[in-house]
């Protein structure tokens, strides 16, 4: 049925936003673009889906004019694009949200929202109060922006290109930091753009999204569109299926391993009543072997509980145990030392040195390691190969700058420098986040093979599926304290979400681990 389907999306010309024909980029000998054809339509919202690496984000830049195609043509409400220059872009109509929020960290909310324009700021301003009144956000626009979190960065971003009155406007992975609200009111938003004729380009991984907000979806796999056509004819299967390599299917089946004993078992990890800046008197248990998953809405103080062990952040009070010994306030670079390392939630600001290159990014975690006096080189290259295979990194080689990556391959590097320390503890802060579904299934295999090597995992997600699919156990936090724990047998979506929102009822006795 999907043979039927490809590219079945039927154009009228009058209608045209955008048309992107037989586009072609390469860089150097690495052919990123293979002839691209695409086509957005007023009043339409397009869902882009595709792989790290696929090329989206490079077809994406090439209509904002930030990249100049090989060969092809683009066309804008059928005029040929022929600028190179972004402003240019944008003074056609078009804008693009990006999933990495790029402001200016001292300038208030307001200047690096109104930034570049040139109306009556008193008029600027009412247009973003009211623009701010109809998303039914709060955000005070006299705060720096090195102050906000990523979820109110993204929101920054998003009222950048709303309030520009864009015709098309490209939306990338627009709600991976938004909470539950804050994405309703986004799609809100959407539809009421459709009514107006906005077009859309919306770049999400999360398939649950294109059949709620999407008219049309498109898949790319390794530079070209393989699917095109009306969300209707679609279903999650197909597109999933449309994702994957073909031998993809194989990769996928991970082998759970089975649940630790814990009659028989003592905890590895320990937090007891433990609190600091935005959680309270923690205590939970992680055994050997064992998938701890914490689940919890934005915001309830899972990445802060975190930062705070791994000796970022300052503890309040409590104790944190490892391997029965006290580290509580220990440094971050005792932490690790101790065997505790931590993925964190946002890689672009904690994860990566980005002008460092594949080797150095994997290795500098474990530099103890590899010298006394002078670097082994030959380790450090054999450590960064090994990585590279087994969590499937997309590179040209080693001396690769790790900034020139898609953003899920920089992520797996993360993950990568992290298992190379060897760590008792893993602490995985969102590890899938902005990753496709081929690197998904790569990194749970990671980990459930790091299950099965003896090894402990705190996997903290927003991602339900995850956290169902990978935990023996799971912990909720809701306004900054544990309020359920949920063995095997109990861990559902509906269990998890109405913990996260504190409305769950337990309806049977028992105890607790």
């Amino acid at each position: 049925m999907l043979d039927n389907i490809l590219n079945s999306k039927t154009i009228n010309p009058k209608d045209t936003l955008l048309s992107v024909n037989d586009i072609h980029k390469s860089f150097a000998k690495n052919q990123v673009l293979k002839g691209i054809n695409l086509d957005v339509c007023k009043g339409e919202v397009l869902a882009l889906i595709g792989g790290n690496g696929a090329g989206k984000s490079t077809l994406m830049k090439i209509i904002m004019c930030i990249y100049r195609q090989d060969t092809g043509d683009i066309y804008v409400g059928g005029n040929k694009v022929t600028s190179s220059k972004p402003q240019d872009a944008m003074d056609l109509g078009m804008y693009l949200v990006p999933q990495e929020p790029m402001l200016f960290p001292n300038m208030t909310v307001e200047e690096n929202i109104v930034i570049g324009f040139n109306e009556n700021p008193g008029e600027l301003h009412k247009r973003l109060v009211d623009l701010i009144t109809q998303l039914g956000w709060e955000m005070d626009l006299s705060r720096k922006a090195l102050t906000l979190s990523i979820a109110e960065q993204q929101l920054v971003e998003l009222l950048r290109g709303l309030l520009r009155n864009a015709k098309l406007l490209i939306l990338d992975e627009p709600t991976s930091a938004l909470t539950f609200n804050e994405v309703e009111s986004l799609f809100t938003i959407i539809e009421d753009l459709k009514k107006k004729n906005i077009g859309i380009i919306y770049i999400t991984h999360r398939l649950e999204e294109v059949f709620e907000i999407a008219t049309h979806v498109a898949i790319m796999r390794d530079g070209i569109i393989t699917l095109n056509g009306l969300v209707k004819d679609f279903t999650r299967d197909m597109l999933v299926k449309g994702l994957l390599p073909p031998n993809i299917e194989e990769k996928q089946q991970i082998l759970k391993g089975k649940v630790p004993d814990y009659k028989n078992l003592k905890p590895i990890f320990s937090l007891n009543n433990y609190s600091g800046y935005g959680f309270k008197d923690v205590s939970f248990d992680v055994y050997p072997g064992e998938i701890l998953g914490l689940a919890g809405v934005v915001g309830a103080g899972r990445t802060e509980l975190a930062v705070t062990i791994f000796g970022k952040d300052v503890v309040l009070g409590g104790k944190v145990y490892l391997d029965g010994e006290d580290i509580t306030g220990l440094s971050t670079a005792k932490v690790i030392e101790k065997g505790i390392n931590y993925v964190p939630e946002d890689r672009g600001q904690d994860g990566i040195f980005k002008i460092g290159d594949i080797a150095l990014n994997t290795s500098c975690g474990c530099l103890k390691n590899l010298s006394k006096f002078f670097m082994n080189f030959k380790e450090e290259k054999k450590i960064t190969d090994q990585y590279i295979k087994d969590l499937y990194i997309k590179v040209t080689g080693q001396d690769q700058l790790i900034g020139s990556l898609s953003g899920g391959n920089q992520q797996k590097v993360v993950i990568a420098r992290i298992l190379a320390t060897h760590p008792k503890l893993i602490i995985l802060d969102e590890p899938t986040r902005g990753i496709d579904a081929s690197a998904r299934g790569d990194v749970y295999t990671i980990i459930n093979k790091l299950k099965e090597q003896g090894f402990s995992v705190l996997l903290i997600s927003s991602d339900m599926e995850e956290i169902i699919q990978l935990s023996d156990r799971v912990i909720t936090m809701f306004q900054g304290c544990i309020n359920h724990t949920f063995q095997k047998a109990d861990i559902s979506e509906n269990n998890l979400m109405s913990a996260a929102f504190g409305v769950y009822e337990d309806k049977k006795e028992g105890t607790k681990i």
